[in-house]
């Protein structure tokens, strides 16, 4: 490939190497969104926590900014962030906690270059920490760790850095260590300077929190036993070698903790901070041969993410696009890869929750919102210069079934277009009947995607549904022969197909699947989705 040279690749170069992105991933109620807020609270972005400055006045909004999600208190799907923090520009991506969304998050980490895992400090690993960890370590990506709540009661942090090392697989090395006991927490030991940190409170955390510096000597006058426990824990962290280690933690292999209390601002800044000094900026991203393309190449990316009706008053929707190479330039054309047709970039923002704004440039790591792209799908990549593709981001392999009628057959027009647009989106997967039945069969990993898939159809679409479960409880995918063997064998097995053409049979016991696979080893009977993020064979 031709890459750019002179003064335009050096700029580019060095607009990656300011470049931050990362996503944060918790267990719901963690203090995920919270720490968000935070986050932009401490970066300048916002006044107060919650309130937004954008185009000179000050409005209301968070990253959960869905409807649904403000009613139930929980992340139901993904936001893209963009902000400045120390001469650096900061792409978060906020995730979905529950474990039901957990193939959003997967298509959202494939945009990271780092996570910040958030654990409640009196829960410490839950099992849905487990599974989105499993997602991190797919993608091989650095963790940074955060022991939220510490201001609350709860466990013994020791005892937590055994627990992560254990389920998680991961080392932990902390960075900060807290003075006193969770619900009795006075501040951090920074082990890096040994100084001991005291925070101010804040009216309901609205504001950053005054912090103070105190040498170990002050420290023990001040703080007494709680400091002295604080320099013996970590007098032991040091003993057992728990130190900060950036190579270990680039090869995904140790994690730097840190402690606070999201809600009342004690250690987000030492957090934030690491952010920048140690989440690697932008490299080479592979494409699909296995080649990787330098950041001076001219412009490609790719879309990790569809949504619509993030602006009710325009029904319009956008894609999501992690720059990987070159520099973005609002209305240039781009060869959209899978058709090889061009694109234009006319309607491009910058994402900041719900709102946005117009984008002229963007760098490697960015993450620009391409207004009213239907034409764009979820892994579609996007590029100029020579071709290139990156890797496709799978499916989960679906554990529920649905199907999907209309209530009013009068609205059946506005059910067709929403089931689309948010098939599109990834909601849910949509499977079709190649026989002919009329009704669409919805394939979700958990159980919200159901509720989420019939809210926004009747509150974005106007098209109320009626959900009817189905028996099946297990998908595989096969080909033509094999799928007419089984319509043959049994009346319960049911084979339908997706968008993409791809043939998947449903079963309603994992027990008549193995025997199947036993007496019959010729058919084509593959898991949707192989461990760690493959798609099974073609």
């Amino acid at each position: 490939m031709t890459a750019l040279v002179g003064e335009e690749a050096q700029l580019i170069v060095g607009e990656a190497a300011r470049r931050r992105t990362f996503a944060i991933i918790s267990h719901p109620d963690a203090g995920k969104t919270t720490l968000t807020e935070k986050f932009l609270l401490y970066a300048g972005a916002v006044a107060e926590a919650g309130a937004v400055k954008a185009r000179g006045a000050r409005r209301r909004a968070t990253s959960d900014w869905m409807a649904l999600e403000q009613e139930r208190g929980i992340s139901i799907t993904s936001t893209a962030l963009q902000f400045s923090y120390r001469d650096h520009v900061l792409n978060l991506l906020d995730t979905p906690g529950h474990r039901d969304f957990s193939e959003d998050t997967y298509r959202v980490l494939a945009a990271a270059d780092a996570a910040v895992m958030v654990l409640d400090v009196a829960k410490g690993v839950e099992h849905q920490t487990l599974k989105l960890f499993e997602v991190c370590r797919a993608r091989s990506l650095p963790v940074l760790t955060l022991l939220n709540k510490c201001d609350r009661p709860g466990r013994d942090p020791l005892e937590l850095l055994d627990e992560i090392e254990e389920q998680i697989g991961l080392r932990p090395t902390p960075v900060t260590w807290p003075v006193g006991i969770p619900g009795d927490f006075r501040g951090v030991l920074d082990r890096q300077t040994g100084e001991f940190v005291r925070y101010g409170r804040t009216a309901h955390g609205a504001r950053t929190a005054r912090e103070e510096r105190a040498d170990p000597e002050v420290a023990r006058l001040s703080e007494g036993p709680a400091f002295e426990r604080a320099l013996e824990e970590a007098a032991l962290l040091e003993a057992v070698g728990a130190n900060l280690d950036v190579g270990s933690f680039l090869a995904g292999e140790s994690s730097p903790l840190f402690v606070g209390s999201a809600l009342t601002n004690f250690g987000v800044r030492h957090l934030l901070d690491a952010v920048v000094n140690l989440v690697p900026p932008p490299s080479p991203r592979a494409d699909s041969t296995g080649a990787r393309r330098r950041l001076e190449e001219p412009f490609s990316g790719f879309v990790f993410k569809i949504q619509s009706n993030m602006d009710p008053a325009h029904r319009d929707h956008v894609a999501f696009v992690r720059v990987c190479s070159g520099r973005f330039e609002r209305g240039m054309t781009v060869v959209h890869e899978p058709s090889s047709r061009p694109f234009a970039t006319k309607y491009a923002a910058s994402l900041f929750g719900a709102e946005r704004e117009t984008i002229d440039v963007a760098y490697p790591g960015d993450v620009i919102g391409l207004v009213n792209a239907g034409d764009l799908r979820i892994g579609d990549t996007l590029y100029a210069g020579e071709r290139v593709a990156f890797p496709s981001i799978p499916s989960f392999s679906p554990e529920l079934f649905a199907r999907v009628r209309p209530r009013d057959t009068g609205r059946h027009k506005q059910f067709r277009r929403g089931v689309e647009q948010l098939e599109k989106e990834g909601v849910v997967q949509v499977l079709r009947d190649p026989a002919g039945d009329p009704d669409p069969v919805l394939a979700a990993v958990g159980r919200m995607q159901f509720e989420v898939f019939a809210h926004r159809l009747a509150e974005e679409f106007g098209a109320p549904v009626d959900l009817s479960p189905t028996a099946h409880t297990v998908a595989r995918r096969t080909d033509e022969p094999t799928a007419a063997a089984l319509r043959r064998t049994s009346a319960s097995i049911r084979v339908l197909a997706r968008r993409d053409g791809a043939l998947l049979a449903l079963f309603e016991s994992r027990h008549w699947l193995a025997r199947l696979e036993a007496e019959h080893p010729e058919w084509r009977l593959e898991p949707v989705l192989e461990s760690g993020g493959r798609r099974a064979a073609p």
